[in-house]
Parts: C-alpha cells; sequence; structure tokens
C-alpha cells in the first residue's frame, strides 16, 4: 500500500463517507463481471464501507470484502450483514489460492504496491478470473465541478488513469475499457459532506479544512448555476478496467 496515512484516513469518516460518496451504476458492474454469471463469488478489495459491495450484491452473487480500516469494516459490517469482512490488503489477502471468479476494488487502486498487489490478486482468482479496477470520477468538464476539484484537490481524471494504469502484470490480459456517464442529486450541505470525505481533506490541518470550507461555500453562493439552489447535479463518469486471469 502508497502512501498509508491518506489510505488509511477514510475510517474516521466512514459514517459520512457511506452517505456522500456516490453509488456505482449497475451498467458498470454488469460490464466489469461481463461472462460471469450469478451466483459467483467475488471479491470486493478495499471494500471500504462496502458501497461496490452492496451494487454487486444486487446483481445475485456472493461478496467478501477484503479491507484494512478498521472503521470502515465497522461501517461495512453495520449494514451488509451478508457481506464477510476480513482485515486484509491488496497485497495480502486472507483468501486461499483460487477463491474468486472476479476481484472489484472501487476507488482504491491508487492506493495499491501495484506489483505485489497484481501478485496477490491473480493468486487469489480463479483461471479465468477476472480483476476489475472501478472509479467514480466528477466531470470537469462542468466548470463548477472542476473549479470544485481544484479546491477540493482532486486530481484524478479518466485520461490520467488510463494512462497510468497499462497494465495488471504478467499473469493477466491487456486491460479492456469502459466509460459510463452518471448524476448524482446532492443538498449543498451534502456537497460539502462529500468533499469532505476526501483523503486531503481528512488528513490536512484544521487551518486548511477551514480554507476548504470556506471556498466550498463561496462557490456554492457565488456560482451561477449554484446559487440560491436546493438541490444540485453532480455528473461523474464510471471508469472500468477489465482483464482475466491468464
Amino acid at each position: 500500500m502508497t502512501d498509508p496515512t491518506q489510505a488509511l484516513s477514510f475510517g474516521t469518516a466512514a459514517a459520512d463517507y457511506d452517505r456522500y460518496r456516490p453509488r456505482y451504476p449497475e451498467a458498470a458492474l454488469r460490464w466489469a463481471l461481463d461472462g460471469i454469471d450469478a451466483p459467483a463469488q467475488l471479491v470486493d478489495l478495499a471494500s471500504g464501507t462496502g458501497i461496490l459491495a452492496r451494487g454487486l450484491l444486487a446483481l445475485g452473487h456472493r461478496v467478501t470484502a477484503v479491507e484494512p480500516d478498521p472503521g470502515m469494516r465497522t461501517q461495512l459490517t453495520s449494514t451488509n450483514a451478508v457481506v464477510r469482512a476480513l482485515d486484509g490488503s491488496a497485497e495480502t489477502m486472507p483468501l486461499p489460492d483460487g477463491y474468486a471468479d472476479a476481484v472489484l476494488t472501487g476507488q482504491a487502486y491508487h492506493w495499491f504496491d501495484r506489483p505485489r498487489a497484481h501478485a496477490e490478486v491473480a493468486r487469489v482468482l480463479r483461471p479465468g478470473g477476472v480483476f476489475a479496477p472501478i472509479w467514480n470520477l466528477r466531470d470537469d468538464g462542468v466548470d463548477w465541478v472542476a473549479e470544485l476539484s481544484r479546491i477540493a484537490e482532486i486530481g484524478d481524471t479518466a485520461e490520467h488513469l488510463r494512462q497510468s494504469v497499462t497494465d495488471f502484470g504478467d499473469s493477466f490480459t491487456a486491460p479492456e475499457w469502459a466509460e459510463l456517464t452518471h448524476t448524482t442529486t446532492l443538498t449543498p450541505d451534502e456537497l460539502l459532506g462529500l468533499v469532505r470525505t476526501r483523503s486531503h481533506y481528512l488528513t490536512a490541518t484544521p487551518e486548511r479544512r477551514a480554507e476548504v470550507d470556506r471556498e466550498v461555500h463561496a462557490l456554492l453562493q457565488t456560482h451561477p448555476d449554484l446559487a440560491d439552489q436546493e438541490t444540485l447535479t453532480l455528473p461523474y463518469t464510471t471508469l472500468v478496467a477489465r482483464a482475466r486471469k491468464t
């Protein structure tokens, strides 16, 4: 795992993370699992509060969650009684060889020690099994969303991820990619709540957090598309990479 301070910062805000972070479109999950019929045995790796796991359960699959942060695991088990939540990481999963038909990870691949994680995922997958990282990314083509990303220090984009994720090691086929668009509806307070679940915010000084809060409030009050609005539509692109174990 890289940058453990930020990677393990989310547990202190686990309830808000689960409340404010967007869900994954069903179509994105079905694309990731193309050819894998339910009920299959899936692993939600770096599962956080189980947002991805719930989407996979809704498709009729069995899900085992692996998550290193105890605060996130506690939140997950409080809302997902049928998911087995294990203490582990992408580099060390407490699962036997050939356990899973697919390993998926939501919003977390960039935290992994990639060579070690690729080998571990390959170990846990059955032959022909799928590895699928997935990301919900804000649409920075909308000017106020781009300004929000600047304020909250959100730098991940679909183009950057496609360029930085070129392969998953010798045990996997070359990744295929899919992009789907969707939106979420938030109140202004919920938008601020979403920003407060970002790792840069959670690990910032109190002074920096106050500065971010002020800038988000100013954006909400002054931008012509946001001022005096009771609800806001936040556009997303869901990016999925899919590779199979050879």
